[in-house]
């Protein structure tokens, strides 16, 4: 191919000679027949270009709009091409499956191939091949501008060869803004934080693609406050920059942070997108916050998004979290290019609220539609068996899971079902199921089955599940203060107490429980015995009031749920203080009759908390709707929708 074209070199050379000797020998012209010949020579060449620019612009057109056919009609009646002409073919060939052969025969027709010719190659062989492939032809290319070596850089990046990536970096001869930006992205990528904050403060230039990686970065390994001193140090930020910052606060469990920093991008005139919204409406659904939540939800509904499936399907998850469920199935049925997360969403949804025979009906109609389900599906799926006690099909899902879809069990399977074979009392199966796990049990299966055995008091299998639960991961509180609960329940106080200073010795600090309400857009949130808020003396001679009442209907307090070595009236106070009962009673006194109370909490509820909403929803005549940690409980008129299985 080279000496092919050197042959070419050689023959136009020859041909510039003679022409020049053929002028020589005709210098008896006159200069009025030069000037004339000289005009009409440059009137025509002109004409040339032009028809050559236009016919480039006709065919770049054609590839625009995906026909190559067009196009290529227009390339054949050319009398005369550019490079510029081939090169435009040429990328539409290189980047249209199935046509890549094509596109180096075409290649190879090039009369006099520029650096821009082997950079459409180039990318050509990493689309199609891979980046090994790409390597070669890259080593090949004669001629290599800073586009080429970003090209090959940002290959190894993306697939994690970083050590391929930095070799070329290192000799490349010049480096431009997106050079450093690929570093920067592939150690971020591949989880090399100090590599890439090296990277970053060595480079000599730096774009806004480059700042945002670095974000991006710190985000992800929780480095928050480094995230924030780069994002106000930036002059100039994206989109992506303002989307960065927010999915990070929102992953890092700062929605409050990120649901902020989204109505400050709303002020400085930034238009949001559908990964916006996403993480936008994943911090309402953290938060429990509905009205914000209905907000952005006449956003989308104003924006290009409105037809959007992801934007759907997040919306259609913040009203499900958010305990607004009817809401969530009317925004479902209106999506009219469902996917499988969009079925996910609602199948989820329905099993999170209790409602285990709607999100089965769902799942199977999914099947009718064609959609396939993954393995996201099926968590759903053994969620909703779980919450509704139905243990014999949640067993026959999970063996079909494997057998009829092909996929995959995964820890949270797992997790799914040894819940349902532990709350039913089934805890030697649970058991035998965590010891034929193909893989080294997670934390949360211990902890699952802690919780079972609690419920059950099997105090042997509970310090079974403690033992390999702080095994795998001693620092975590759940392991101990699940075990202080079982021997509480017991009333074994001196192992209450073991436990606790074992809990101290570890440095292991149990996370604290509130709940918190949604009040005109103000979130007012309560803890145990809470003595901060501003309408306490409030809240309390209402929860007296309620007490009086709860026990002239029959209403016990279970003193099992308040474990502390006290006497009884103390313990009974304590109970009628937890965080849920102050929200609950808070609640009652602020949101207007007709409209449901609901209440969020960062815990699983406890025993007498659900057992005393039931009274007073029907004391009170309003529907409660509380979310924990695991499930929704609807309460009305003295029922729970988990008819007390949870």
């Amino acid at each position: 191919m080279f000496h092919l074209r050197l042959l070419r070199t050689r023959k136009r050379n020859s041909l510039s000679s003679l022409s020049f000797a053929a002028l020589s020998k005709h210098q008896n012209l006159t200069f009025a027949t030069l000037s004339h010949h000289h005009v009409s020579t440059h009137s025509h060449q002109r004409e040339l270009n032009d028809n050559i620019i236009a016919s480039n612009k006709l065919i770049t057109s054609y590839v625009r709009c995906g026909d190559l056919d067009s196009a290529v009609r227009v390339f054949d009646n050319m009398k005369v091409k550019s490079t510029v002409t081939w090169n435009s073919i040429l990328a539409a060939y290189s980047k249209k499956v199935g046509n890549f052969e094509h596109a180096r025969q075409l290649f190879e027709k090039i009369p006099q191939p520029n650096v821009v010719s082997y950079n459409i190659m180039l990318a050509g062989h990493w689309h199609h091949f891979g980046v090994h492939d790409a390597g070669c032809f890259f080593d090949s290319m004669p001629v290599k501008d800073v586009a080429s070596w970003n090209t090959m850089i940002s290959g190894y990046a993306q697939v994690g060869l970083m050590g391929e990536a930095q070799r070329l970096f290192s000799v490349m001869p010049e480096k431009n803004c997106v050079s450093w930006s690929a570093m920067v992205s592939g150690y971020v990528a591949c989880g090399d934080l100090d590599s890439a904050v090296a990277c970053f403060y060595a480079a000599d230039v730096r774009s806004v693609v480059t700042w945002t990686a670095m974000i991006t970065g710190y985000m992800k390994f929780g480095r928050v406050e480094l995230a924030e001193r780069l994002f106000g140090e930036m002059t100039m930020r994206t989109l992506v920059t303002w989307n960065s910052m927010i999915a990070g606060y929102v992953e890092n469990g700062r929605a409050e942070d990120g649901l902020r920093l989204f109505r400050i991008m709303l002020e400085t005139g930034v238009k949001p997108n559908a990964l916006t919204l996403t993480s936008v409406l994943l911090g309402c659904s953290n938060l429990s916050a509905l009205q914000l939540g209905k907000q952005v939800h006449q956003l989308v509904c104003k924006s290009p998004l409105s037809s959007d499936t992801t934007a759907g399907t997040s919306l259609v998850s913040m009203y499900s979290k958010c305990g607004d469920l009817k809401d969530a199935w009317d925004l479902f049925v209106k999506i009219s290019r469902k996917d499988v997360v969009c079925w996910n969403a609602m199948i989820s949804g329905y099993a999170q609220h209790g409602a285990g025979e709607k999100a089965l009906h769902l799942f199977d109609e999914m099947k009718n539609e064609g959609m396939k389900p993954d393995w996201i599906t099926f968590v759903a799926v053994l969620l909703a068996c779980n919450h509704a006690g139905l243990v014999d099909l949640g067993v026959q899902y999970f063996n079909t899971m494997v057998r009829d879809y092909g996929i995959e069990t995964k820890p949270e399977h797992y997790a799914c079902m040894v819940d349902l074979l532990g709350r039913a009392g089934k805890l030697a199966k649970a058991v035998d199921l965590i010891k034929s796990m193909p893989f080294r049990p997670h934390p949360a299966i211990y902890g699952t089955l802690l919780g079972a055995c609690r419920i059950h008091k099997n105090l042997h299998l509970a310090e079974f599940a403690a033992k390999n639960l702080l095994e795998l991961d001693p620092t975590i509180a759940t392991g101990y203060v699940q075990l202080a609960n079982v021997y509480a329940s017991q009333n074994r106080w001196e192992l209450v107490a073991k436990i606790r200073r074992s809990m101290k010795e570890n440095n292991v600090v149990k996370t604290p429980g509130y709940s918190w309400i949604e009040i005109n857009s103000v979130v007012h949130e309560f803890r145990s015995s809470d003595r901060l808020h501003p309408e306490l003396a409030s809240i309390h001679a209402k929860l007296n009031e309620l007490e009086k009442k709860m026990k002239l209907a029959g209403y016990v307090p279970d003193l099992e749920f308040a474990l502390h070595d006290v006497g009884e009236e103390l313990k009974e106070q304590l109970l009628l203080w937890h965080s849920e009962k102050l929200a609950i009673a808070f609640g009652l006194l602020k949101v207007p009759l007709g409209l449901p109370i609901r209440i969020f909490k960062n815990l699983r509820v406890c025993g007498d908390c659900h057992s005393a909403t039931k009274y007073i929803s029907a004391i009170e005549g309003r529907e409660i709707i509380v979310r924990d940690t695991s499930r929704f409980h609807h309460f009305n008129d003295g029922f729970c929708s988990c008819t007390d299985y949870w």
